[in-house]
């Protein structure tokens, strides 16, 4: 199991974190177990087992169709609100910038660094003000800019987003913001490559 976060040092492990911000940030969908485990990087059992942890501490609901089983969030517990909420500020950049990034035109790849990044990847320090992103290609500026408000919004938190060419990324360099970001944990968006091109 991934090891825990210090994002939100409450949960068990990152692998829960991502799990509850993929689920509870989006309420509407129903995710097979097999879903889950990929977008988390996990294996199945894993995910079975949170899962059934889950949903009998009434977090999620879940329901079986032919062998699948189908896990959703339960919005119709006192629970619901407030938990999301914390799950949207801490674990919540990863999916809902993955999700809109990924129907922006003209984005290549995505990573979030900075303070964000750091405490994803276990590095202790204090909770994250901001959220950092590094956009590879040549989406247009102001649908980027409205995108970055748009997902400040739902996470509750300032979300700077910084554009570059691709041949700036993959190019040596001596800038000192490209130095940095890449001598920092770095934590790639999983993008729908057929709709960001």
């Amino acid at each position: 199991m991934k090891a825990s976060s210090s994002l939100l040092p409450l949960l068990r492990s990152r692998m829960q974190g991502e799990l509850l911000a993929l689920v509870l940030l989006h309420p509407e969908r129903e995710y097979s177990i097999t879903e889950l485990a990929e977008a988390c990087g996990v294996t199945p059992t894993a995910v079975l087992r949170e899962v059934e942890r889950l949903v009998g501490g009434g977090i999620l609901e879940d329901r079986r169709v032919g062998r699948s089983r189908l896990v959703k969030a339960r919005t119709d517990t006192p629970l619901y609100r407030p938990l999301s909420e914390v799950i949207a500020v801490t674990f919540g950049p990863l999916p809902l910038l993955a999700e809109a990034l990924s129907g922006l035109a003209g984005v290549r790849e995505a990573y979030i660094y900075g303070s964000w990044a750091a405490r994803y990847s276990g590095e202790p320090g204090p909770p994250p003000g901001d959220v950092d992103v590094l956009v590879v290609g040549s989406p247009d500026p102001d649908a980027l800019f409205d995108l970055a408000e748009g997902v400040s919004r739902r996470l509750g938190r300032e979300v700077n987003v910084h554009r570059i060419s691709p041949a700036s990324w993959t190019a040596d360099s001596t800038d000192p913001f490209l130095t940095s970001v890449r001598e920092r944990p770095l934590v790639p968006l999983p993008l729908d490559q057929e709709t960001s091109r």
